[in-house]
């Protein structure tokens, strides 16, 4: 798990960002130390979740082994994954993952909805490294 960019579990997990108390700017990854609105030189930064659901932007599928943080055995065969970049609803922003597993490139469309999942990053010995996935909202949730 990658401390303080996510928190929540069920329909309360969200990502976490910080605002700029001087503009109002929001950002993911979150910033601690500095506004990174270039325009701005406050420094007052406030944690904030962020929107649970947006709408795809882009996605492709990752055809090579992830680099880390992202874990995989050279031993087993490699297995394909989906990225997203999804624009937020109220940030307008967009921010990258991958899909829950399951959904493939072909499930897929620019401008549907998605919501922001806990999904696995790792399992081994009895520990479980958490991370964020993007999954297709169904039609009237």
């Amino acid at each position: 798990m990658v401390d303080n960019w996510f928190a929540g579990e069920g329909d309360d997990f969200r990502l976490l960002g910080t605002r700029c108390a001087a503009c109002a700017c929001v950002f993911f990854p979150r910033e601690d130390g500095f506004c990174r609105n270039p325009g701005c030189a406050g420094g007052e930064l406030a944690e904030v979740p962020l929107s649970r659901r947006g709408r795809v932007w882009s996605y492709t599928d990752g055809r090579y082994r992830p680099p880390a943080p992202y874990v995989s055995d050279p031993e087993l065969p490699w297995e394909p994954y989906t990225l997203i970049a999804v624009e937020l609803e109220a940030e307008r922003m967009v921010v990258l993952g991958q899909a829950v597993p399951g959904v493939a490139v072909t499930d897929l469309e620019v401008g549907m909805e998605v919501e922001v999942v806990p999904g696995v990053l790792n399992e081994d010995n009895g520990t479980t490294w958490t991370t964020w996935h993007w999954r297709p909202v169904e039609v009237g949730a």
